[in-house]
Formats: C-alpha cells, structure tokens, sequence
C-alpha cells in the first residue's frame, strides 16, 4: 500500500499537474466524490460524473444547489476518484473550484454521453446549469 504526493513539477506555486497514471485513471468511466464546506465548516460530499480537461477536473452542477453555493462562499474542494475496476486505486485532489454559467449544457450532454452512452433526458428550460472546474494544488494517489 503507497500513498504518493504529488509535488508540482517544476517548482512554480501554480497549479499542480497530473501525471500519467492519474490521468488515466480520470480519463477513465469512474465516478467522483466532491467534498465542499458548508457555512459552519462541516463537509458536504456528492458523487459527480467528471472530466479531466488538461491538468484540471470539471463537473456540472446545477446552479444554486448546495455545492455550488459552498464553492461561490468558500473555493476549497476535495476530489476523490476510485478505479471502479480496481477500488484500492484511487486519488484525491484537493484544490480550488471555479464556477462558471453553462447556458448551453453543453458538458452534462458530454458526461450523458461518456457515462451512459445516450443524450440525458430533457431539462426544464428555466433549470440553469454551471461548469466546476477544480484547480488542482495537492494530488495523493493511493494504490496496493
């Protein structure tokens, strides 16, 4: 059992990267659980579809939910993503959110599609959706 850190390549206090393995397991059908802090600091956690989108992870949500409320006070979120083929590999990545409007749900139409295979069904039209991205800064790999 080995959990590995992994510290930013090159030294810069930007965002930290992804390396191979990692990506593999985001590019990868698996489910992720998104923790955030409600207003008096205790956790909330959701399970998401995600993509990896470079060296960073978006979901969507729907705007005005708990999540996207806790984000938009407080940006620090946890993200956790098992292997469903193999559940004693997973990572973490502990990072900042960003939230941006997705008028024209375009990534829950991806994620249908990635996870499912089909369009998801119709969302009422007032229903207002917005992209998460999260901005890694710490990635710890777990795996046996």
């Amino acid at each position: 059992m080995c959990l590995l850190p992994r510290p930013r390549r090159d030294g810069d206090p930007g965002p930290v990267l992804f390396d191979d393995d990692t990506r593999a397991l985001l590019d990868g059908k698996n489910f992720a659980s998104v923790a955030t802090l409600n207003p008096d600091g205790g956790p909330q956690s959701s399970v998401v579809w995600m993509r990896r989108e470079d060296d960073t992870i978006v979901f969507t949500a729907i705007k005005g939910r708990r999540k996207v409320r806790n984000l938009l006070r407080d940006p620090r979120v946890s993200v956790t993503v098992f292997d469903l083929g193999n559940p004693y590999h997973s990572v973490e990545i502990r990072g900042r959110a960003t939230v941006t409007d997705d008028p024209a749900k375009e990534l829950p139409e991806h994620l249908s599609r990635r996870y499912l295979g089909v369009s998801p069904p119709p969302e009422p039209a007032d229903l207002e959706r917005v992209v998460v991205r999260v901005i890694p800064e710490r990635i710890n790999v777990f795996r046996v």
